[in-house]
């Protein structure tokens, strides 16, 4: 039985130019572990997309993308700083911990919005060269945020500018990185590579492929750059990351993110445009109803956290799939996908009118 809900991007199926690919690229045989004629389309992408000394390394899940780079990026010893609200922190079944052995420093955000800044970092640049205390290697942010926000431009090199002077590595997990890109109306290259990023986790899945997502080294000329692409080859495989037949996870993110108007960027912008339309209507329903409806974060991307009574919930709930968010305020998280439709939207503002009255 197919359902249509708000539950999750990944509830979306394959893309057809995306399924297509993989049918494309099974013919024959292709050497195996990367050694393909896709992947190495692929690297010219990735050089394409986030500068000439970028280095790409294609993974089975998003997952795996975060705990391989920041095992790249941190020495035994180390930690990462983090949003207490992040994936890492919440969504990845404590595989940072108990796969990479990273420790994670986790900063509570008191907006709400899901987001770190050079503000609410500083108290954990602490304790440097004490050796009781896991000593900071890596901050980590995630473009567009658990809580459907962007990070700006500027919000980012504030915080690669900050990590750079503590001599901090920068991660972006960019599970929904084309989500970000087109609201930001900026390329890859622009808010990664040229802000200071150091490592990408650049996500397919939850924008049109099967099972495709690759971590992005953006300087390989650098001596930090050069020592992750080093030890990438290496914890990809240790990691349980590293396809054999990678052309098939290539060929996805090829056909996802190649072009001068990349597929990716059209199904995000779709994304993110169907999630403001029910923003919008979540909104004009909410008046005279602020005590039954209510949205506290703004929708800048494809996902909508509205706060609702708990009646109200449950009514939408008998036809509709969507996830608690926090329970501590009745929240829920509304995610649009990039084959939401208008007629979704209609549909579930209708249902929300029926049950508010």
């Amino acid at each position: 039985m197919s359902i249509r809900g708000f539950a999750s991007d990944n509830y979306a199926g394959i893309h057809p130019y995306v399924l297509n690919a993989i049918g494309e690229a099974n013919h024959g045989h292709q050497s195996a572990y990367g050694e393909d004629e896709v992947t190495a389309e692929f690297q010219k992408l990735v050089r394409k997309l986030f500068g000439r000394n970028a280095v790409g390394f294609p993974v089975f899940n998003g997952t795996g993308a975060n705990v391989v780079a920041l095992q790249a990026a941190i020495p035994r010893w180390g930690a990462v700083i983090a949003a207490a609200t992040s994936h890492l922190n919440l969504d990845e079944g404590g595989a940072p911990e108990k796969m990479g052995g990273i420790k994670l420093w986790n900063v509570e955000i008191p907006k709400g919005d899901g987001k770190l800044t050079p503000e609410l970092i500083q108290p954990e640049l602490i304790d440097f060269g004490f050796v009781h205390r896991s000593q900071q290697a890596a901050v980590s942010i995630t473009n567009s945020s658990e809580y459907g926000t962007v990070y700006s431009l500027d919000e980012i090199k504030a915080i690669t500018k900050q990590a750079k002077k503590h001599g901090l590595v920068t991660h972006m997990d960019g599970a929904r990185l084309s989500n970000a890109a087109a609201a930001l109306g900026l390329s890859f290259k622009q808010f990664t590579t040229d802000a200071g990023i150091d490592l990408v986790s650049l996500g397919g899945t939850k924008i049109g492929a099967m099972a495709a997502e690759a971590v992005i080294v953006t300087n390989s000329n650098t001596e930090l750059g050069k020592r992750l692409v080093n030890d990438l080859d290496y914890l990809r495989k240790t990691s349980m990351q590293l396809a054999s037949k990678m052309r098939f996870i290539s060929a996805q993110l090829v056909a996802l993110y190649s072009g001068k108007n990349p597929l990716a960027i059209e199904l995000a912008t779709h994304a993110n445009s169907m999630a403001a339309l029910l923003d919008r209507g979540l909104r004009k329903l909410s008046k005279g109803n602020k005590t039954r409806l209510s949205l506290p974060v703004a929708t800048q991307a494809n996902a909508v956290f509205p706060v609702m009574d708990h009646k109200l919930a449950g009514a939408l709930r008998k036809h509709w799939n969507f996830y608690d968010w926090d329970q501590s305020m009745g929240q829920y998280r509304l995610m649009c996908a990039w084959d939401t439709t208008e007629q979704d939207i209609d549909q579930f503002l209708l249902d929300v009118s029926e049950a508010l009255s």
